[in-house]
């Protein structure tokens, strides 16, 4: 790989570990908030399905950090070929390329 492509390989992931970092902060917050008791029985139902979604959402984020530190981030999980900058950039944790994403269902 060229000194440049490795260089704008590397800004791109520093890039989407910012991106990552400041989605988990800005979650691990979000799941403060909804975690405290806000005494409503009647929200109850709707609190815990919104508490389910962010810590879903941690869940990929943390996964996808792994990735990054592991050296595996943005390649696909099902076929092993590289995820595309594109992809990555709108869903920062994507696992699959789009076609596998669509066989997952």
């Amino acid at each position: 790989m060229s000194t440049d492509l490795r260089d704008a390989t590397d800004q791109r992931i520093t890039r989407l570990r910012a991106t990552l970092t400041t989605e988990f902060e800005a979650q691990t917050a979000r799941l403060t908030e909804l975690t405290a008791d806000t005494g409503d029985p009647g929200e109850a139902h709707t609190q815990a399905a919104m508490i389910a979604a962010t810590r879903q959402s941690l869940a990929q984020i943390s996964d996808a950090l792994r990735r990054m530190a592991e050296g595996g981030y943005g390649i696909c999980e099902r076929c092993a070929v590289p995820i595309p900058t594109e992809r990555l950039e709108v869903l920062p944790h994507a696992r699959f390329c789009v076609p596998c994403q669509q066989k997952q269902g």
